[in-house]
């Protein structure tokens, strides 16, 4: 039986001219067999708080050329309430895009998800870990599946009170925990390899995992997952592997126009609710971040360094996963993700790779086949 290719792209949000972002990935997509990633925010036509976002669902279309399955388990499913989860919903399914991770409802939300391919079932399971609490699916709302994260501060001998904590821990949340690790079990007797997305991390900082992380990661492997899926901090951020299994930390973004994020933005047409005002949070999270985005990527306003992405990459068969890789891409300064190889800038992102898997303390080793960068 022949080995079937399948790649996990990272966030996506599509607006203005969507064809023109896949023109250095068109080769990689079309020549996958299975093609998955994370849409990151809803699209409607209806819904007032997209209304300056260009989140029309006809932005959606170049999708329907490249992906079998998308991942909705993510911190803005739910920004333009019911009609935005309702909408998006239904472009997907008249375009034949399986979904996984959300819903109408929870049942619907925690549904594990198959693709088959040349005889081989290939399972998916996604939930968020980043809040808040709107997003999640409930038996009366449409939303997300989610895995509930403890935060603990400790201010420790700092003479500082109201400032900044020592130490932060945090974990998951045992009943969510424990649900996952249920549905995963019960999903691995009907696969032939499990799939997890997991919606997580530390927005824009490099380098430094959470602490619930890897702990997260390493109860979904024992309990029956082959590899694991990232993204949410919009930016890279180490691979590992724990008992054979490969768990890419962060992707970081695969395709991101978002205009609206960067400083100045102003809101004309569109209405905010009363968690989610995109022009007050172009303000704001330059703050909260300590970054301020480069005026010459104006539709990627992002951390410096989330210029480095990549395409995860790996072949199966009935057996398993064979091997893990990944793409390497590197974002113009309009917004556009560029496949490259070695000798134009590939060895730039295998080196920052490179880096911070090991000052994160990741065991993972990394080399180059061809133009694709293996994992051992």
């Amino acid at each position: 039986m022949d080995k079937v290719s399948m790649v996990f792209a990272g966030d996506i949000i599509l607006g203005e001219n969507p064809e023109e972002y896949f023109g250095s990935v068109d080769p990689v997509l079309r020549n996958t067999d299975v093609v998955a990633g994370q849409l990151e925010v809803p699209y409607s036509n209806r819904a007032p708080e997209l209304a300056d976002l260009n989140r029309q669902v006809e932005n959606l279309a170049p999708l329907k050329e490249y992906f079998d399955i998308v991942s909705l388990a993510g911190n803005h499913i739910y920004d333009a309430k019911d009609q935005g989860v309702i909408d998006t919903l239904s472009w997907l399914e008249n375009n034949a895009i399986q979904y996984v991770g959300g819903g109408l409802n929870r049942a619907e939300a925690r549904k594990a998800r198959i693709v088959e391919k040349q005889g081989i079932r290939i399972g998916f399971l996604s939930y968020n870990c980043t809040g808040p609490s709107i997003m999640t699916a409930t038996d009366s709302k449409p939303g997300c599946a989610s895995v509930d994260i403890v935060t603990h501060y400790e201010l420790g001998d700092i003479a500082n009170p109201g400032g900044p904590p020592e130490s932060i821990y945090s974990w998951p949340e045992p009943k969510s925990y424990r649900k996952m690790i249920e549905e995963i079990r019960d999903l691995r007797t009907n696969c032939d390899v499990l799939c997890l997305y997991l919606h997580k991390g530390l927005v824009h900082k490099p380098i430094k995992l959470a602490a619930y992380e890897q702990p997260l990661c390493y109860g979904a492997i024992d309990a029956g997952v082959d590899i694991i899926f990232c993204s949410h901090p919009h930016i890279l951020h180490g691979i590992e592997v724990y008992r054979g299994k490969t768990i890419y930390h962060s992707l970081g973004n695969f395709i991101a126009w978002v205009p609206s994020l960067s400083p100045g933005f102003k809101a004309v047409h569109g209405k905010k609710n009363e968690f989610f005002d995109p022009e007050e949070w172009a303000k704001t999270r330059i703050e909260r971040f300590g970054f301020v985005p480069d005026p010459e990527y104006p539709t990627y306003p992002f951390h410096s360094e989330a210029r480095f992405c990549l395409i995860a990459r790996c072949y199966l068969d009935r057996s398993g996963i064979l091997s893990t890789g990944c793409v390497p891409m590197i974002v113009d300064k309009k917004g556009v993700p560029r496949v490259v190889k070695r000798v134009d800038g590939g060895e730039e992102v295998f080196n920052y790779l490179k880096m911070i898997t090991e000052k994160a303390g990741l065991e993972a080793e990394f080399f180059w086949d061809k133009e694709e960068i293996l994992i051992r």
